[in-house]
């Protein structure tokens, strides 16, 4: 069956929405490559394990009355016969009866499971040339998902060389996000439309489709081109200025889910073609693909709830705006682009007209607020890069974690993301970076009072690094605790027993409140990845670490007065001075023994 040919009705349960959403196992041999077949399955780590680590990474995020609460709380839970034990056996069940055990539930809860909106949480002649190269290049990338002759990714870095699971790249133009009035779904398509949705905005918003495969031949390079000079003379010639329907796909979901019908889901894929904005400021470049640069710019020319919106600015500013539920941001490669053979007697694209009330003029002064709250800064910071980090013998991701704990001068509950590829179907846990280790570089760093020699930051600053390295190898072996204790919250929900006290408890509640929520997106060329807090008062970081520099995009929210993008920003790049100084007296005080 497909992955989800139906919404679910409002009282399944996570249990009853897995079968709807992942094939039958019988036919993942149809579908996935033999290389995914063989790799193992996720693990389940002990109870002993999960509770042991959570209450390590919590006892310094809680005063000592609140941890000695949750010491006695999770000491119930874990207690042999109680309800701990019994939620692990039915989670044992599902590891041994699914080919991932937790997959559907991180994308349902993590995921789906939001009401607010994607905005942030989602990256002419010769214009016309270069979106049917384009195009074109994605057709030649679409052909070979659809054959699945993609190489199997390997990893890299921390345990490289193992495979990973492909599984991700054959969503990438085949699902959908349908907003719903209590859960978002993920929906995939039935079949191959060949066609794509291109919006633009010269001279004004404008929706159209354009069929990609006439006479079960895809179109070249060339009938692209001649198709999309169509399209631009059809919107030149347009009088009626046509309301700006994709501003409801960055209104909340729950609103969004009020005001649809079925729309933009039988498309593989969207262009949207942007009025320049004639700025080669990396942050207005950002903001642009983020958010469009608000209503009286590039606002409404976006529809959130596509997987992946190839922009494209008549400036020549370009990038791809993902709303990743159905893959992580990693996946997505470059592809060779090649020229196909001429199809003839080419159909005129289609405008498409909406019918929609009034009510989408109140989404106005929404995007307004959301793009005038989001505060982001995006630095290149040209002192050094990961290859004088390697030359100290530590890992650069780990590294940047620390210097962030040390950006915000006290460890708060951070969420960096560990993929989980290596194993079937495998999306991503959590790296806990707020470790104890950090906390105690972080106070010798910072704390005028104390004496610390540099000798001794530096032994804390490895020690950190050692710890952080440690988690992140948990976590990607499987073996982390935040996809386990989601696993065992939603499996007391699926019994209709009474929500057990640890996930009642307040340090859980603390542990979910991602201030800093962090992700190392590296490539070999000069781009960044941008998205914006997933708290009210905290910040998006995303760090692309390259050999002699780092690109830094961090995010927060104006109407928080606790935040502030610049401000981190320049506790970043002092704390990175900092540890580049004592990496450096160290280097002195070896060579001199």
């Amino acid at each position: 069956m497909p992955l989800l040919d139906r919404e679910p009705s409002k009282d399944l349960g996570v249990g009853d929405c897995f079968k709807m959403m992942c094939c039958d196992d019988s036919l993942l041999s149809v579908f996935i490559p033999h290389i995914v077949q063989g790799l193992p399955k996720l693990p389940l780590p002990t109870l002993n394990d999960t509770l042991d680590t959570y209450l390590r990474c919590m006892k310094h995020l809680l005063t000592e009355e609140q941890f000695n609460k949750t010491q006695n709380v999770v000491k119930q839970f874990g207690a042999p016969g109680g309800v701990g034990e019994l939620l692990q056996s039915k989670l044992m069940e599902k590891r041994e009866n699914k080919a991932n055990w937790v997959n559907t539930m991180y994308i349902l809860l993590n995921l789906f499971n939001v009401c607010v909106c994607c905005v942030f949480n989602t990256t002419i002649s010769f214009f016309s040339r270069f979106v049917a190269h384009l195009i074109s290049g994605i057709l030649e990338y679409k052909t070979l998902l659809d054959a699945h002759a993609l190489p199997v990714d390997y990893a890299r870095g921390q345990l490289a060389g193992t495979p990973m699971c492909m599984k991700q790249y054959y969503r990438l133009f085949t699902s959908y996000r349908l907003p719903g009035p209590d859960m978002d779904t993920l929906v995939a398509q039935e079949k191959y439309t060949g066609q794509i949705a291109v919006y633009l905005h010269f001279p004004s918003i404008q929706f159209f489709v354009l069929d990609v495969v006439i006479n079960f031949r895809r179109l070249n390079e060339r009938d692209l081109l001649t198709q999309l000079e169509k399209i631009v003379k059809m919107a030149d010639s347009e009088e009626e200025r046509l309301p700006a329907i994709g501003l409801l796909t960055s209104d909340g979901r729950t609103e969004w889910a009020e005001s649809r019908s079925v729309l933009m889901r039988g498309t593989f894929c969207v262009k949207a073609l942007d009025f320049p904005i004639k700025s080669q400021m990396d942050l207005t470049r950002a903001m642009l693909m983020l958010h469009g640069g608000g209503v009286a710019k590039n606002g409404g020319n976006r529809w959130y709830d596509k997987p992946m919106q190839f922009v494209v600015g008549a400036d020549g500013c370009c990038g791809v705006v993902c709303e990743h539920s159905a893959f992580e941001g990693i996946v997505l490669v470059p592809s060779k682009l090649v020229r196909a053979a001429s199809v003839s007697e080419l159909p005129a694209p289609r405008r498409l007209r909406w019918k929609c009330t009034p009510e989408i003029h109140k989404i106005y002064s929404n995007l307004c607020r959301l793009v005038g709250d989001l505060d982001m800064n995006v630095h290149h910071f040209h002192d050094y890069g990961k290859e004088f980090i390697k030359k100290q013998k530590m890992s650069p991701d780990a590294y940047v974690q620390v210097a962030l704990q040390l950006a915000y001068y006290r460890p708060v509950s951070t969420y960096e993301s560990a993929s989980l590829r290596r194993f079937q179907e495998g999306r991503v846990d959590n790296i806990r970076s707020a470790t104890p280790e950090a906390l105690a570089f972080v106070i010798a760093m910072t704390d005028g009072m104390l004496t610390t020699s540099d000798t001794k930051k530096m032994e804390l600053l490895q020690g950190a690094i050692t710890a952080q390295t440690k988690y992140t190898i948990m976590a990607i072996t499987g073996m982390a605790i935040d996809n386990h204790l989601l696993g065992l919250r939603e499996v007391a929900h699926e019994l209709k027993i009474e929500k057990p006290e640890i996930f009642k408890d307040e340090a859980y509640l603390i542990s979910n409140q991602f201030i800093l929520s962090t992700s190392q997106v590296p490539t070999t060329v000069e781009m960044f990845c941008c998205y914006g807090p997933v708290v009210p008062n905290g910040y998006g970081a995303c760090y692309n670490p390259q050999s002699d520099h780092i690109i830094f995009s961090v995010s927060s929210f104006r109407e928080s007065p606790q935040t502030c993008s610049a401000e981190f920003v320049k506790c970043l790049v002092q704390g990175l001075l900092d540890m580049r100084d004592l990496s450096k007296e160290r280097s002195k005080l070896d060579q001199s023994q």
